[in-house]
C-alpha cells in the first residue's frame, strides 16, 4: 500500500495518464506467491508476466538499454515530460547502424 500511494504523491502524472501501476517482475518463487499475488490483485496492479530466470531476455540487457543507461547515469529529471524529451532525443540521436548493430547481436543472446 505504501509503494502504491508514494507512486500516487511523487509521479501524479504517471498515475493520472495509466490509472493503474504495472509491474514487472520476474516469476521467482517470491514473487509468484500467493500472498504476493493477492496483495497485487488489491491494489489493482497489473503484472506482465516474465520467464523465471531467463536473463537473456531481461529487457534491460538489450543493446538500447545498455548503451541508454551510460548516457542516463548523468541525467536528472524534473518531470514526466523532461525524461521522455530527453528519450526522444536520444534514440533521434543514433545513427542507423546504432540499431542494426542491436538488431544483429540479438541471435548471440
Amino acid at each position: 500500500m505504501r509503494l502504491s500511494r508514494a507512486l500516487k504523491e511523487k509521479r501524479p502524472q504517471y498515475y493520472s495518464r495509466h490509472d493503474k501501476i504495472i509491474l514487472l517482475h520476474d516469476n521467482a518463487r517470491l514473487n509468484v506467491a500467493v500472498p504476493v499475488k493477492n496483495y497485487s490483485k488489491t491494489l489493482d496492479w497489473e503484472v506482465l508476466p516474465h520467464p523465471p530466470y531467463l536473463p537473456d531476455i531481461t529487457p534491460s540487457d538489450y543493446h538500447l538499454f545498455r548503451s541508454m543507461a551510460y548516457t542516463l547515469s548523468e541525467q536528472r529529471f524534473t518531470s514526466y515530460e523532461d525524461t521522455k524529451n530527453w528519450v526522444d532525443s536520444w534514440i533521434a540521436s543514433k545513427v542507423m547502424e546504432f540499431f542494426r548493430l542491436g538488431i544483429r547481436t540479438l541471435p548471440e543472446r
